[in-house]
């Protein structure tokens, strides 16, 4: 059979980090086999998911030298060459709507951002009033895309600082945090690479500092984002992030000298 001619059309990259998630990782690249390239950057799985992306068709590339979120990011970039890039989580899935909503993206050639708002799954239930945190930004035309900065939380540096922003209107399908196992050992990494970012940005932490941010982000998503919608679950996922908040300056106080990026990833 000849080949396809290009049709001179835009083409997208959809980028994965990953360690460990072949538990969840074939449903996260199932729902990004539109795009034309699909990458997935491995941490050092010692389970099945390097050669589950395989098998459906991922490119792959394993760097187990955890450095932090920004760096892998920063070595998935540079494999990929689609025209624009999507950043995808392993516990996320793109909707048949988000989907449309990409490729009507692409399609367009705009040198812009896209932020995506999360539809959070917890604990096997999905919180259906919960309102989503603050968009993230996730589809970049891959030549504005400079790189990113920060061990967690980490942010993209972009050649065009002013470029437009967009918010895509439907949500990103988010499963969070489904075990409460699970749910306990992100919370000694996020905890952890948080105190080491706020230690690199000379803050200081404590327990008082870390009840009280603790008790206002449970508040904030528990009253006033409606995560008691959510029954026990919506509790567990609003705990668990507050617990996170507490025990990020706790660390930052009492961990302090043996603070480090390398938190087992």
């Amino acid at each position: 059979m000849p080949p396809t001619p290009h049709t001179g059309q835009p083409t997208l990259t959809i980028g994965v980090l990953a360690k460990n998630e072949a538990h969840q990782i074939e449903r996260c690249l199932r729902s990004a086999a539109f795009a034309d390239e699909v990458i997935v950057v491995d941490s050092g799985s010692s389970d099945a998911t390097v050669a589950i992306a395989q098998n459906l068709g991922a490119k792959t590339h394993v760097y187990a030298d955890w450095q932090g979120f920004a760096v892998q990011r920063n070595r998935l970039l540079q494999h990929a060459t689609g025209d624009y890039i999507l950043f995808l989580d392993a516990d996320e899935e793109i909707t048949p709507r988000l989907q449309a909503e990409i490729q009507a993206a692409v399609r367009s050639g705009q040198r812009a951002v896209w932020k995506v708002e999360w539809s959070v799954v917890a604990y096997g239930e999905e919180l259906r009033y919960f309102l989503s945190q603050s968009s993230l930004e996730r589809l970049f035309r891959r030549d504005m895309l400079t790189g990113f900065e920060g061990v967690v939380h980490e942010h993209a540096v972009l050649a065009e600082p002013q470029a437009p922003r967009h918010v895509f209107k439907a949500k990103l399908r988010h499963f969070s945090r489904q075990t409460v196992r699970g749910s306990l050992q992100k919370l000694t990494q996020y905890a952890m690479l948080g105190a080491t970012k706020r230690a690199e940005a000379g803050k200081r932490g404590g327990v008082l500092r870390g009840m009280a941010s603790g008790l206002a982000i449970f508040l904030r998503l528990y009253v006033f984002r409606l995560g008691f919608t959510g029954g026990g679950a919506g509790f567990l996922f609003c705990f668990f992030i507050a617990l996170e908040c507490f025990f990020r300056y706790a660390a930052l106080h009492y961990d302090r000298a043996h603070l480090t990026a390398d938190v087992g990833r």
